[in-house]
């Protein structure tokens, strides 16, 4: 009832992979396929694009370059309800994606990524000006050195009356709130920011 003892020399069934250049038999290097695993990675990550593309609006879908079919999957996509028929067609998207041009779709995400960041970044710059107009006497002659575009006396009335509504205690928040909504629309519309 021994087992017969097996060196750790012995490769049950591994494939040949010589080192060679192909120069010395006069035949070109052997290419392997991609092995299981890395063809499962990719399935996945396309499937991860699938997602990323499918939780778009459907103006920023529109600037991505995609097939017809893909576009229907996707239409059909966020149709479903039911969370298996979701999945199963969220893998049929990321077999479709295969055929797609990978670099034009991630060029189109980055711009896409690009262009909200420096949304991001002008929105954060115009918070922070509004909110110095608010809290500081003199941040509005500065802000007026810079930019002489603006209109003095109105953006004097929005400052005045987004102080005045900030001050009252017996205002509710959302009054408040509107007055320095006003004032950041002024700006957000007028000021150019570099």
């Amino acid at each position: 009832m021994n087992k017969p003892h097996m060196s750790n020399k012995a490769k049950p069934h591994t494939q040949r992979n010589d080192q060679t250049t192909g120069e010395e038999d006069g035949s070109d290097s052997e290419i392997l396929p991609p092995s299981k695993s890395a063809r499962k990675r990719e399935m996945t990550a396309l499937q991860k694009l699938g997602e990323t593309l499918m939780a778009l609006p459907a103006d920023q879908l529109a600037q991505v370059p995609l097939s017809k079919r893909l576009r229907e999957a996707f239409e059909l996509a966020k149709n479903l309800k039911q969370r298996e028929a979701k999945r199963r067609q969220l893998q049929f998207i990321g077999k479709l994606m295969r055929a797609e041009n990978h670099g034009e779709i991630s060029a189109a995400m980055t711009r896409m990524d690009d262009d909200n960041r420096l949304f991001r970044q002008r929105f954060q710059q115009l918070e922070k000006i509004r909110d110095e107009l608010i809290d500081n006497e003199s941040a509005l002659e500065a802000l007026l050195d810079g930019h002489p575009e603006l209109d003095r006396q109105h953006l004097r009335q929005l400052i005045r009356q987004a102080r005045k509504q900030a001050s009252s205690k017996d205002q509710a928040p959302e009054k408040a709130s509107a007055k320095r909504r006003k004032l950041f629309e002024y700006l957000r519309e007028t000021l150019v920011l570099a």
